[in-house]
């Protein structure tokens, strides 16, 4: 598989007046998020490393370290993006991976990291919303930093919920709001003031991406809202633990 060259839309996906509104109430958001991150796709991982400072892949490691692995379980890490948390749950030695995401462009480059680490991961592009897996057919479900970008989240959380077997395991990693005013409010001055034209530059996006990325933050539900949904589905054993002064959130969940 090859990432193409040019993959910047010609027109922003996302506007100055998309944004001035709450974009997770968008018709066509999964479209838009497809396309913005299809344009953003070459210089994700660099962006994501330098703009949490390389906490990106602690978060994850710990996200890994949550699911209480044995080393038989059949791991299906959905929005994987360019593999990094699959490729974290392969080298914690696990019976399967497979990646599943919306955007090609970002699988192309997942399966790229994987082959040239050696690592014998699937993917397969598709929606977390209709998982075409059969039921019970999972150990663990993993998702990071990607539920804030599927258009119905709580039925998201129902197809993870069909596809894990009983006492499969539920793993959330996603931003959320530091509890903490001052902590809050630097956080929210670096992630809707400076991380968003620095990320822009390194990017040479036109998507809008790194304006959509902060706003999609601000405007998800709260991590006790999310626990809530998740509930609602079946889950049970939820438990949810910040990271980094609060501004992410890993959420576990048992299915029995």
């Amino acid at each position: 598989m090859t990432v193409q060259d040019d993959l910047s839309p010609k027109t922003p996906v996302w506007s100055g007046d998309d944004l001035a509104q709450n974009p997770h109430c968008v018709e066509d958001k999964a479209q838009r998020v497809e396309a913005m991150f299809t344009a953003i796709a070459r210089r994700y991982d660099l962006n994501n490393r330098l703009h949490s400072m390389w906490q990106d892949q602690i978060w994850r490691t710990r996200a890994v370290k949550a699911a209480n692995l044995t080393g038989n379980e059949d791991v299906v890490d959905v929005a994987c993006g360019t593999g990094d948390l699959a490729m974290a749950f392969y080298k914690a030695n696990v019976k399967s991976v497979l990646g599943v995401d919306f955007t090609k462009a970002m699988l192309d480059l997942a399966v790229i990291k994987a082959q040239r680490a050696g690592l014998a991961i699937d993917y397969k592009q598709g929606d977390a919303m209709t998982l075409e897996l059969q039921d019970a057919s999972a150990d663990v479900v993993s998702i990071a930093f990607g539920i804030r970008n599927v258009q119905d989240t709580k039925k998201a959380f129902a197809e993870f919920y069909r596809i894990l077997r009983p006492n499969g395991r539920l793993v959330v990693l996603e931003f959320s709001t530091p509890k903490n005013a001052l902590i809050r409010w630097c956080n929210t001055l670096y992630t809707n003031r400076i991380m968003p034209l620095t990320a822009t530059f390194i990017s040479g996006d036109s998507s809008g991406a790194y304006k959509y990325l902060p706003k999609s933050i601000e405007t998800f539900s709260e991590a006790k809202e999310m626990a809530f949904q998740i509930k609602e589905v079946g889950f049970c054993d939820i438990s949810q633990t910040p990271q980094t002064f609060g501004v992410c959130t890993i959420t576990t969940a048992v299915k029995r």
